[in-house]
């Protein structure tokens, strides 16, 4: 095994994968952290369904301690009658995924670092060098004021500014700039821009009511456009399905609570007025209406959301 300042632990015969590959010639690197850019569970559940499909081997190992705060992420250990059992280490690995035809490709999953993400972003590039990675995408997903019945959407960015025509599929709609806090797979993206990797990714916007609850639909979203970046094929049933349980599950709530159904209704008219003023290309700023906020369909929601985890019954009206 190689290693890069004893951070990450790469396998050298990795079997499946020629060693003879010309740089920027190998397989797609699909990456998830655990974390900031995961509203709606999204992009953890769509690693997780790449994941579970078929669980490649570990092809790279980092070292978790050296990124990893335990207090501020304390892992979770099993106290059975009078002792500790089954204490679940947090892992940060790169596996050596196939896809539905059985194509290759990596992907790198675990708990974003906590710190040293200068060195996190040197031992990705060795890995990345290592396996001749064609491109790294990216899966994340913020919460967003729009309403769940209405299309998901998503922002797409990428590195390399030659080629970045060549990696973005849609025309960004913001004219300008913005500051936002930085994230782990933020700031790789902008690295190995300037090592010259080419590096995109794609961020869902996930209805910021249900943030706090597993989102499927914004999984299958992400991963629809993962498929076409990393040139790869993957069956989404399981996660479409989830996706129609979920919305069947928020349906049903609402019609019960008409009170919370009007506040998503003023969010679908926000965003109606929205697309409209896009197409019509009068501007991003739709016209001046009270946007509902999250404080106003969280009282309700929480409740919601507590007794699904709980799996229990919606009360009857």
């Amino acid at each position: 095994m190689s290693t890069s300042g004893r951070l990450v632990h790469i396998v050298d015969d990795v079997e499946g994968l020629a060693a003879d590959a010309r740089e920027g010639e190998g397989p797609a690197l699909v990456l998830s952290l655990d974390g900031f850019l995961d509203a709606g569970s999204a992009a953890g559940l769509a690693a997780r369904h790449l994941a579970g499909l078929v669980e490649g081997p570990v092809v790279a190992t980092f070292d978790v301690d050296a990124f990893y705060d335990y207090r501020a992420r304390r892992p979770p250990v099993t106290f059975a009658r009078d002792h500790y059992t089954d204490y679940e280490a947090p892992r940060l690995v790169v596996r050596l995924q196939r896809d539905a035809a059985g194509t290759p490709y990596l992907l790198l999953t675990g708990p974003e670092p906590d710190n040293r993400w200068e060195a996190f972003c040197r031992a990705v590039r060795e890995v990345v060098e290592r396996f001749s990675v064609s491109r790294v995408v990216g899966m994340g997903a913020v919460p967003m004021a729009v309403p769940h019945t209405r299309p998901i959407t998503f922002t797409e960015h990428a590195n390399a500014p030659a080629r970045r025509a060549d990696l973005l599929t849609t025309t960004s709609p913001w004219d300008g700039e913005m500051r936002v806090p930085s994230s782990a797979q933020a700031l790789l993206e902008v690295r190995l821009g300037e090592w010259g990797q080419p590096a995109l990714g794609y961020v869902a916007h996930v209805p910021h009511y249900l943030a706090q609850l597993e989102y499927p639909a914004a999984s299958v979203v992400l991963l629809e456009h993962v498929e076409r970046a990393a040139a790869i094929a993957v069956d989404l049933t399981a996660l479409r399905e989830a996706a129609a349980t979920r919305a069947d599950e928020v349906a049903e709530y609402l019609a019960e609570h008409p009170e919370v159904a009007e506040v998503v209704v003023g969010l679908e008219r926000q965003y109606d007025a929205f697309r409209r003023a896009e197409e019509s290309g009068e501007g991003l700023l739709a016209p001046d209406r009270p946007l509902p906020t999250a404080e106003e369909l969280g009282d309700e929601f929480e409740e919601f959301l507590a007794r699904l985890d709980r799996g229990d019954e919606p009360p009857r009206t």
